[in-house]
Formats: structure tokens, C-alpha cells, sequence
């Protein structure tokens, strides 16, 4: 028998090419830390809960 396959990570949509993560409350919580988003790749993941961030470049604005 075949295990299933793994949940993906959480993703969320965002329009600022900075962003903080502190994987919410419940038991994925941690540290807050900030993330850019690479231009060129347009996602970053968080290195403690693995959330995926994407850009919505069609909507976003740039930091400061």
C-alpha cells in the first residue's frame, strides 16, 4: 500500500516583497523573522514552519 502524500505547506498570497512570519498561534508557532521575496523567483518559504509566501505581482508594492 502506497503512504499518502505529504500536506503541502501553507501558502499565502501577499503584495509586499517583505514580510514577517511567526507561524501564528497554535503549535507551528516561533520566532517572528522577516523574509524578502526574490524578484525573480516570486515565493519565499519560511525556514522554521515552512509557510510559502508568494508575491502577487500584479498587486504589489514595493517596501519603503
Amino acid at each position: 500500500m502506497k503512504a499518502p502524500a505529504p500536506t503541502p505547506p501553507e501558502e499565502q498570497i501577499v503584495t509586499t516583497w517583505k514580510i514577517a512570519c511567526d507561524g501564528g498561534e497554535g503549535p507551528l508557532g516561533h520566532p517572528r523573522v522577516w523574509l524578502s521575496i526574490p524578484r525573480d523567483r516570486g515565493w519565499v518559504e519560511c525556514g522554521y514552519c515552512d509557510k510559502r509566501f508568494v508575491i502577487d505581482r500584479e498587486h504589489a508594492r514595493d517596501d519603503h
